[in-house]
């Protein structure tokens, strides 16, 4: 049975989020209010793209766990984890790029080289969960418990 854990959502990555759509809402209700039809052509896109992207990372950001995989979703992206293929998992606190949405992340290293950095929001159920679907023994610190 596959199990869905929902990204942890830091405030400040939140309020950044919401700041850069608001922007995008202001903007394009100024160029509705000018009443130019050209201008509000090129705001429609500007404003999907710009309001709708940062949302949609928001509401999609997930990790499922099935017997097989770990999926991974972030708005259009996705990666798949074989779960025999899963190797170590570490806490970190790694602000590089990653389908996560907060800098409380596990560091999920796998196959020969591959590595990916997700935030659930209850780690511990997580992790639990992991190894019991991973049926073998990870490497896990123990700061991650």
């Amino acid at each position: 049975m596959e199990r869905v854990y929902t990204s942890k959502i830091d405030t400040w990555f939140a309020l950044v989020l919401v700041a850069v759509v608001s922007v995008f809402f202001i903007v394009f209700v100024s160029v509705l209010m000018s009443g130019k039809t050209s201008a509000i052509l090129l705001a429609i896109p500007a404003l999907i793209v710009g309001a709708g992207f940062p949302l949609w990372l928001m509401k999609s950001t997930n990790y499922t766990l099935s017997d097989k995989t770990l999926l991974v979703r972030c708005g259009p992206f996705k990666w798949r984890v074989p779960m025999n293929e899963i190797k170590t998992v570490t806490p970190t606190s790694n602000p590089l790029s990653s389908p996560a949405l907060s800098l409380d992340r596990l560091q999920i290293n796998y196959g020969r080289w591959g590595s990916i950095m997700i935030s659930p929001k209850d780690k511990e159920a997580f992790i639990q969960d992991l190894e019991k679907r991973c049926g073998k023994s990870l490497t896990i610190t123990e700061e991650s418990r």
